[in-house]
C-alpha cells in the first residue's frame, strides 16, 4: 500500500463520519516559540487552548512536520526522520474517549477492501495511563483485546502536556507487534524497537497549573471542553504495510536511498555505518526539499540555519560514502519525484528549489575544501611538535566556525596517523548545546500567557473597518495591564484595550501597525502597538493620556490620517518592487519577507547574487513606470483556491483561512494575496528611489526604497549634495565622477610615497636597533619602540632584519609601536633562540597581555596588540622579564 493511498483511506474514512478535511499547514509555523510546525497539534493550538473558537467540531488531516532534536538518532531506528506526515483525527467539545478509541479502532481493523488499513489485532498493543481506568474499560468494552495487551504506563510516556500552564491530559498509544525476530516479549513497556508506536490518542480533560517540569504539575480541574488529539504516524504506518524494515525504503523515500547507493558504488546492507549514512542521506534530502517547497531557504541562523544543517549533512556522509563531487542534482531530482504525487507543489517550484539546492551545495563543497586546508595546517603543526593528537579547540573551531564535521576531521586525522581529543570536543559540544538549550528556556519563558485573552476571543472576532474608515466608533471589551485584566485604565498607565470594531491597522503582512488615538467619554489614549495576540482579536497597547478608560465604555479609534497615507503609499510601492524584480529577474524571485512602514520598503526575495547597477536601475524604472500610468488598484475577497488559480502570489511561511484577500495593482501584472493597506491607484504612490540593495543570507537579496515624499526629500539632499561638490571642485556635473576618480588617484599616489618614506626611515634605524642589544641570560634581546608605524608588516620586517643582523646566536627581537592608535608588538625569534626555549608566539602573547589585547603565532615570529599605547614599554620589559624567567 503506497504511502499516498494510506493517508488518502485515512482521509477519506473520517470525512465519512463527519470530520472537516483540513490541508496541511506550512512546515513554518507562525508560533512564536517554534521555528517549525514540529507536530500534528501545532496548528490547533488555539482551539485546543481554547484561545480562539474552533470553527469545526470535528476535523481530519495530514499534517507535514519537521523536528530535528533527535537528528542523530536518524537512520539509527526504523522510525527517526527528520520530516514526517502526522495523520490526525480532533474533536473540540464534541466526541470523546469512546469516539477516538472507537474511530481508531475500526479503521486499524477494518478489511482493505472496504477501506480500512487491514492490521490483525493480534499484532496490536495498547498502552494507557496507569490512573485512567476509563480508558482501559473502553477498550476492553469496544475491541476484543485481551487485558494482558492492555498495558498502564506512567506520566513519562501517556501523559500529555505542552510544559505550560493549560490544558493536558492522559493518552492512549497503539503499538505494532513487529515479532520476535525483532526484539524480546513483553510488549510497549520494554521499549523495545519491536514494538512500533503507530497511533497515539490525546485526551484533554484537565487544566493544569504550577508547571515544575512537564511531568510534574497541578491539576486545577477539568476542562469545560474537552478535546481529542490523535496522531498516527503515516512513515511508520507505510513501512509496516509495505513490508519493509524502515521508513527509509517507503516508497517516499527510498528513490533517494538508491541514487546515493548507485553514486557511490557501495552496496545497502553491507555495512552498518554505511547504511545509517544511506538513510540519513534519503532522509534529509526529502526535508530539505519541503523545507525548500515552503519558501525556506539556507541561512546561518533561524529556520535557515536549520535547513542548512540538514543539506551539509547530506554531504558529509556522501563524503564518508567515497563522494566528494556533487550530488544533489540527482538526489534532490529524485527526491522530488518520490514526492510531487503527494506535493505537487515541489515540482511546481522546481526551478527556484533546485537552484537553491546547488547553489547550497557549491558553497559548502568549497568550505570544506577551505577545511581541510586549515586541517592539514593543524595536523602538519600537531606533528611537528611531536604530538599524536589534535587538541579539542581545534577540532571544534573547525566544527564551529568553518561548518567543518567532525567526523571529517576524525578521518583525515586517522589517515594522518594522528588522534582527535574527541572527549574536550564533546565537551564543548556540550557546552554549546547548554547553552542553546537555556536561550530556548529563556525565550520561552519570556512568550506571552494567551490564554488571558481567551474570554476576549470567545465574544467575537475584532471588526477592521480600517480599509474604508479612518474612525470607527465601538465599545471597550476588555483593559489588561500587565497581562492581567482590569476593568479600568488611569492617566499615565500602560495598557492593552480590546475593542469589538477598530480602526487601526494592527501589524501583520509586513506593515506596522498605525498611529493615532482612542478617545471617549473623559479620556483620550495614545496607541503605542497594535498586534493581533491570538488570531481574530486585535489588540491596542496604549498610554492613557487624559482621564481613566473603563470597560463598557464607548471607544472612537482615529487613525493619524498623514501616517497611514505614507504607510499605504509604502506597501503598494512594496507590490510594485516585487512585480518588477519578477519581470527583471525571472519567476524565482519570491518573496522572502517586507517591512511597510511611512516613507519606507524593505523587500527580501530569493535570489543568490548581487545585482548590477543596471539591473537596480532597471527595477526602479519599471515600478516608477507603474507609478506613472496610475494603474487602478483593486481588492477583492474570495476563496483561497480561486486566488491561487487566478495566480496570486502567496507570502511562505504565511498562514491564510478560506477565504482571502487579494490585491491586484494593474489587473494580474501584481496580483498578490495581502491583507495591508494600499492606495486607490498607483500615482498615489508618488515616487520610488532605490537606497541601496545588499545580501541577507546565502540565498536571500534585500532591495530598500524610500516612498513618497521622502524619497523627493532624499533626492532633493543629494542635489544639493552634487550642487555643493560641483562649486567646491569647480567641475560641472557630468564631470564629477572623473574629477573625484582623479583626486583619489592623486591622494592614493601621495600615500604611497609616504609610505615609502616611513618605510625607509623605518629601515635606517637597523643598525641602531642591532647595536641596542642586551644579553638576558645567554640570549641576546632587542626590545624597543619605534613610536608610530604605517602597518603592522613594515614592524614585522624590521624585525626579522633586525634579527638576522644578530647573527646565529641565540636571539630575540620585539619591537613596539603605535599603528592607526592601537599598540602592535612583533617578536621575532632565531633558531637558537627558540631551541633555548623562547617561542615568539608565548613572548608576544604576554605582551598583547600588558596591552589589553590578545595575540600568539608561530614560533619563529609573532604579534600581539591592544588599546593601551601608553603600555607599550611595559609590553616590551615583560618580553625581557619573560627570558629572564
Amino acid at each position: 500500500m503506497k504511502t499516498a493511498e494510506i493517508a488518502q483511506r485515512f482521509l477519506d474514512y473520517f470525512e465519512k463520519n463527519g470530520h472537516t478535511i483540513v490541508p496541511s499547514a506550512s512546515l513554518v509555523t507562525d508560533d512564536p516559540a517554534l521555528l517549525f510546525t514540529v507536530a500534528g497539534m501545532v496548528p490547533f493550538i488555539p482551539y485546543l487552548s481554547g484561545d480562539v473558537p474552533a470553527p469545526y467540531a470535528r476535523a481530519a488531516d495530514n499534517q507535514k512536520c519537521i523536528r530535528t532534536n533527535d537528528i542523530e538518532e536518524v537512520g539509527k531506528t526504523p522510525r527517526h526522520g527528520t520530516f514526517f506526515q502526522m495523520l490526525g483525527n480532533w474533536s473540540f467539545g464534541d466526541y470523546f474517549k469512546e469516539g477516538a478509541i472507537r474511530y481508531a479502532w475500526d479503521l486499524l481493523t477494518s478489511p482493505e477492501a472496504d477501506g480500512g488499513l487491514g492490521f490483525d489485532q493480534k499484532d496490536l498493543w495498547v498502552t494507557v495511563y496507569e490512573e485512567d481506568d476509563e480508558a482501559h474499560d473502553l477498550w476492553l468494552k469496544l475491541t476484543d483485546l485481551p487485558e494482558e495487551r492492555i498495558q498502564r504506563l506512567g506520566k513519562d510516556t501517556n501523559y500529555w502536556s505542552t510544559g505550560l500552564p493549560g490544558p493536558a491530559g492522559p493518552c492512549s498509544e497503539i503499538f505494532f507487534d513487529r515479532g520476535p525476530e525483532y526484539g524480546i516479549d513483553g510488549g510497549p513497556a520494554t521499549d523495545d524497537d519491536r514494538y512500533v508506536e503507530i497511533w497515539n490518542l490525546v485526551f484533554m480533560q484537565y487544566e493544569i497549573t504550577n508547571v515544575r517540569s512537564k511531568y510534574d504539575f497541578d491539576i486545577v480541574g477539568e476542562l469545560p471542553n474537552k478535546n481529542i488529539d490523535t496522531g498516527m504516524g503515516l512513515e511508520r504506518i507505510a513501512f509496516i504495510k509495505q513490508g519493509v524494515d524502515n521508513m527509509y525504503e517507503t516508497d517516499q523515500v527510498r528513490p533517494v536511498l538508491d541514487k546515493a547507493v548507485e553514486l557511490s558504488g557501495r552496496t545497502y546492507g553491507a555495512d552498518h555505518e554505511d547504511d545509517v549514512r544511506f538513510r540519513v542521506v534519503a532522509d534529509h534530502v526529502r526535508s530539505s526539499l519541503m523545507l525548500m517547497s515552503d519558501g525556506v531557504t539556507p541561512a546561518n541562523d533561524g529556520r535557515g540555519y536549520i535547513l542548512r544543517r540538514l543539506m551539509r549533512r547530506v554531504i558529509r556522509s556522501m563524503r564518508l560514502l567515497g563522494v566528494d563531487g556533487p550530488t544533489f542534482s540527482v538526489l534532490f531530482e529524485a527526491s522530488r519525484d518520490a514526492m510531487k504525487d503527494a506535493y505537487p507543489v515541489v515540482d511546481a517550484d522546481w526551478p527556484r528549489i533546485s537552484q537553491y539546492a546547488l547553489a547550497e551545495e557549491a558553497t559548502f563543497l568549497r568550505t570544506l575544501a577551505a577545511g581541510e586546508s586549515l586541517l592539514d595546517e593543524s595536523l602538519a603543526e600537531t606533528k611537528a611538535t611531536g604530538g599524536t593528537t589534535l587538541t579539542g579547540s581545534e577540532a571544534f573551531l573547525l566544527h564551529d566556525t568553518y561548518g567543518f564535521p567532525i567526523d571529517l576531521t576524525l578521518e583525515i586525522a586517522e589517515e594522518a596517523g594522528l588522534s582527535v581529543d574527541r572527549a574536550a570536543f564533546d565537551g564543548l559540544m556540550q557546552e554549546q548545546r547548554a547553552r542553546a538549550k537555556a536561550d530556548a528556556r529563556a525565550r520561552k519563558r519570556q512568550l506571552a500567557d494567551t490564554s488571558v485573552y481567551r474570554d476576549l476571543r470567545a465574544q467575537g472576532e475584532t471588526v477592521f473597518t480600517g480599509y474604508t474608515d479612518l474612525e470607527a466608533e465601538s465599545q471597550v471589551l476588555g483593559i489588561l495591564v500587565d497581562g492581567v485584566s482590569v476593568d479600568r485604565a488611569s492617566v499615565g498607565q500602560i495598557a492593552e484595550v480590546i475593542l469589538a470594531e477598530t480602526a487601526l491597522y494592527a501589524e501583520s503582512g509586513g506593515q506596522v501597525a498605525d498611529k493615532g488615538v482612542i478617545v471617549g467619554p473623559g479620556y483620550e489614549l495614545e496607541v503605542l502597538d497594535v498586534q493581533k495576540p491570538v488570531p481574530g482579536l486585535i489588540s491596542h497597547t496604549v498610554e492613557v493620556s487624559t482621564g481613566e478608560v473603563g470597560v463598557g465604555q464607548p471607544a472612537t479609534t482615529v487613525v493619524d490620517a498623514a501616517n497611514r497615507r505614507a504607510a499605504r503609499q509604502a506597501h503598494s510601492a512594496t507590490h510594485l518592487v516585487h512585480a518588477a524584480l519578477r519581470d527583471t529577474l525571472g519567476k524565482t524571485a519570491t518573496q522572502a519577507g517586507s517591512l511597510n512602514r511611512a516613507g519606507y520598503m524593505r523587500f527580501d526575495f530569493s535570489w543568490g547574487q548581487a545585482l548590477s547597477d543596471a539591473t537596480k536601475t532597471e527595477i526602479e524604472e519599471i515600478a516608477n513606470n507603474a507609478v506613472r500610468d496610475n494603474l487602478e488598484v483593486t481588492t477583492r475577497v474570495l476563496p483561497l483556491d480561486e486566488a491561487k488559480s487566478l495566480g496570486a502570489m502567496a507570502l511562505f511561511g504565511e498562514k491564510y483561512g478560506d477565504t482571502v484577500r487579494m490585491v491586484d495593482i494593474g489587473g494580474p501584472w501584481s496580483r498578490e494575496l495581502c491583507a495591508g493597506t494600499h492606495v486607490s491607484a498607483s500615482a498615489e504612490i508618488g515616487l520610488i528611489s532605490l537606497l541601496g540593495e545588499s545580501s541577507v543570507g546565502a540565498s536571500n537579496r534585500r532591495v530598500e526604497a524610500l516612498v513618497g515624499l521622502d524619497a523627493f526629500r532624499s533626492l532633493a539632499a543629494e542635489r544639493a549634495i552634487v550642487s555643493q561638490l560641483t562649486s567646491s571642485l569647480k567641475a560641472p556635473r557630468e564631470q564629477l565622477p572623473a574629477r573625484i576618480a582623479e583626486l583619489q588617484a592623486s591622494l592614493k599616489a601621495a600615500e604611497k610615497k609616504i609610505a615609502a618614506f616611513e618605510s625607509k626611515a623605518l629601515g635606517d634605524r637597523l643598525p641602531a636597533l642591532a647595536a641596542a642589544a642586551t644579553r638576558v641570560g645567554d640570549t641576546l634581546v632587542v626590545a624597543e619602540s619605534l613610536g608610530t608605524a604605517a602597518s603592522a608588516d613594515d614592524v614585522r620586517s624590521l624585525a626579522l632584519q633586525v634579527r638576522e643582523r644578530l647573527g646565529s646566536d641565540a636571539a630575540v627581537v620585539a619591537l613596539g609601536a603605535v599603528v592607526n592608535e592601537r599598540p602592535v608588538v612583533i617578536v621575532a625569534t632565531n633558531e637558537a633562540a627558540r631551541t633555548a626555549g623562547a617561542k615568539a608566539g608565548v613572548l608576544a602573547k604576554g605582551a598583547a597581555g600588558v596591552l589589553g589585547g590578545g595575540g600568539g603565532g608561530r614560533d619563529d615570529v609573532a604579534q600581539g596588540g591592544g588599546t593601551d599605547a601608553v603600555a607599550l614599554a611595559a609590553a616590551l620589559t615583560a618580553v625581557k622579564d619573560a627570558l629572564g624567567a
